[in-house]
């Protein structure tokens, strides 16, 4: 049987621990070939005080007709932080391409957090972020980015699970099979990880709460459940394994007192990770 391969949509970084440099190696070590598509090359990611960045958006259509003229074929596709509307339509030109029939697209619509949008997110931003969820089957949202999808007032971010689950199905229905909500603060020692999928009850995940927010995390979440479900793993089983793996990653950084800024090291427990999600 041919290996099986995810195009991975958004940026790299060379050190920092994030975007493909982190969801790279963890597909990888779940028996996936990786396949990078840039929308942006950095020597380190935005939260350092100094690095160096090639914006990819010019280069980004003659390097996918290249993957076009070769005819190559993917299993799953996902994408990241997109810096800017002419590159969310570049993405939805690949998906509309290369999604074929059981084709897995996972979108992580990296907007903002505590509801504030980042500084690249304007009105138009928003709205081409909006098409975008159309074509994905797993929708990966912070509260933040839920709230705005939906044209929704965050407020203090305080929802009731009955308000979680009317919102996911309200953006359920422009697309999604499947929405976590993840990292919605629940009190001071959890973190909740709320799980939505059509004509099922709805779960939740929690789990503790170690350090402060750490760079890269929802990389390493949604690179461990799109490698879990196209290994044919249920939604919920691949949200609480992320979950998981990424608090066991972030627990060793706070025990050797990395950085936040320096991401997850997750490389420290892959072996772990290929052995228990195949």
């Amino acid at each position: 049987m041919e290996q099986k391969k995810i195009a991975m949509i958004n940026d790299i970084s060379g050190f920092g621990r994030c975007s493909i440099a982190v969801m790279g190696p963890i597909v990888s070590a779940m028996k996936i070939q990786a396949v990078a598509v840039p929308t942006a090359i950095l020597s380190a990611h935005t939260q350092f005080p100094e690095y160096y960045l090639d914006d990819y958006t010019q280069h980004m259509p003659a390097y996918i007709q290249s993957y076009k003229d070769m005819g190559l074929t993917f299993d799953a596709i996902t994408t990241g932080f997109l810096g800017s509307a002419k590159q969310v339509d570049i993405v939805i030109d690949f998906i509309r391409h290369f999604k074929k029939e059981h084709v897995l697209t996972l979108v992580d619509p990296v907007m903002g957090d505590y509801g504030k949008l980042y500084r690249t997110y304007t009105p138009q931003m928003c709205e081409k972020m909006k098409e975008l969820v159309q074509y994905a089957d797993i929708l990966t949202p912070n509260l933040t980015e839920l709230c705005t999808l939906l044209d929704v007032d965050y407020g203090e971010g305080r929802f009731s699970t009955e308000e979680l689950e009317s919102m996911c199905k309200q953006l359920a229905g422009k697309g999604p099979e499947h929405i976590v909500v993840t990292g919605i603060p629940f009190n001071n020692k959890q973190i909740m990880n709320y799980i939505y999928s059509k004509n099922e009850e709805a779960r939740i995940v929690m789990v503790d709460r170690i350090g402060g927010d750490r760079s890269g995390t929802g990389d390493v979440i949604s690179s461990v459940i799109a490698g879990m479900v196209l290994n044919g793993h249920g939604f919920y089983d691949s949200v609480k394994k992320a979950c998981d793996f990424a608090s066991k990653c972030i627990a060793y950084c706070e025990a050797q007192k990395v950085p936040n800024h320096w991401g997850l090291c997750f490389e420290m427990y892959l072996r772990d990770l290929m052995e228990e999600t195949l």
